[in-house]
């Protein structure tokens, strides 16, 4: 009788129950916020890369070099602008770039588009950039490269020039 007594007092206890809830809600709830970490980097990158193509673009609608007849001349402009996409300086050698993994070879500067002879733009794009995942990078989990997943980002500007 005893033995009954006692086996049915500690059936009905609920002393670890709340501990057990905790460790099947915690694994989502780590989910979840490493998500949103994450979705907050993704964002925080796309926007500060669409901040530094306005730079360019900006450096190359107020530049008068930029429309000059000397092919050097608009070559300099365009390296300087990419300069600035990249690490916000127009001459990028010893600085970091703005985005990790970002070089002048991201930056696309195409001719200047001509819509009439007083109304022409120019267009500043970061092409082949891809965002890599930091939370859900597998390829430094596992150790192979295959399984990284990543994310092209290509924000561009185009702006009207105003010499």
């Amino acid at each position: 009788m005893q033995l009954k007594k006692t086996l049915h007092r500690l059936a009905g206890r609920e002393d670890g129950s709340s501990m057990i809830e905790v460790a099947i809600v915690f694994p989502f709830l780590l989910l979840l916020f490493a998500g949103t970490a994450e979705l907050g980097r993704l964002f925080y990158t796309y926007t500060t890369l669409a901040k530094a193509t306005k730079v360019g673009a900006r450096y190359l609608s107020t530049s008068r070099d930029a429309t000059s007849s000397d092919a050097t001349k608009v070559a300099a402009a365009k390296l300087a602008a990419q300069s600035l996409v990249v690490c916000g300086y127009t001459n990028c050698d010893g600085q970091t770039p703005v985005v990790a993994g970002l070089t002048t070879a991201n930056v696309d500067i195409p001719p200047i588009i001509v819509q009439s002879p007083t109304v022409k733009y120019w267009k500043v794009k970061i092409k082949n950039y891809n965002y890599q995942s930091a939370v859900f990078n597998l390829a430094t989990r596992t150790g192979s490269s295959s399984s990284t997943f990543y994310y092209a980002l290509t924000p561009g500007t185009t702006m009207r020039y105003m010499p």
